[in-house]
């Protein structure tokens, strides 16, 4: 089922999520199924699950887009619950990133190449990798939002205010997608 993503401006967003345990939620696998089949529509790489109004340390990836360029990335398809990144090394390198949650706006953002990440996967097996490249960048990215982080917080101020008004329209739902989302100072009826 394909869930409305939120928009930039829902406090949900900004909310540092909670972990879960396997108990607390038995349809996790059904979540995760809704959360790639939303991410696809969307043609996203990456969704966590405060961008769909769950604010639980829940996110789910697909870097395989990328896989012409990083050829390990070919199926490169993971669940990330209750990750914990451990260490990020390497020489920041900048990337245009997007967001499912702030449409038509790319940014240049600086990140570390490389990390070291505690996880559990839908089966809540324990993992400790290390990745790089861009399925770490992917990773960082969706990391950032189950700890209330958007990409746009890693702007300089100068670079803010000059998409303020953008963010604001995404906000009010004054801008073009073809996905469900859910615009948090959006008038009714619209």
């Amino acid at each position: 089922m394909k869930l409305p993503i939120l928009a930039y401006g829902d406090p949900v967003l900004r909310r540092k999520a909670t972990s879960i345990e396997p108990d607390e939620y038995p349809n996790i696998k059904q979540l995760v199924n809704d959360m790639f089949e939303t991410m696809y529509a969307a043609r996203g790489v990456g969704l966590a699950a405060p961008q769909v109004g769950l604010s639980m340390r829940l996110f789910v990836i697909d870097a395989s887009p990328f896989s012409d360029d990083e050829p390990f990335l070919t199926n490169f398809k993971k669940v990330f619950i209750n990750a914990c990144i451990m260490e990020e090394s390497g020489e920041e390198w900048a990337f245009n990133e997007g967001c499912l949650s702030i449409p038509d706006i790319r940014e240049d953002i600086y990140r570390k190449p490389t990390i070291a990440i505690s996880y559990y996967d839908e089966n809540w097996k324990h993992h400790e990798e290390v990745f790089s490249g861009m399925a770490a960048r992917i990773i960082e990215h969706e990391y950032d939002h189950i700890e209330g982080k958007l990409f746009t917080d890693k702007l300089s101020p100068l670079r803010k205010r000059l998409i303020e008004k953008k963010l604001n329209d995404i906000s009010k739902g004054i801008v073009d997608v073809d996905y469900k989302m859910k615009f948090p100072a959006a008038k009714k009826g619209r």
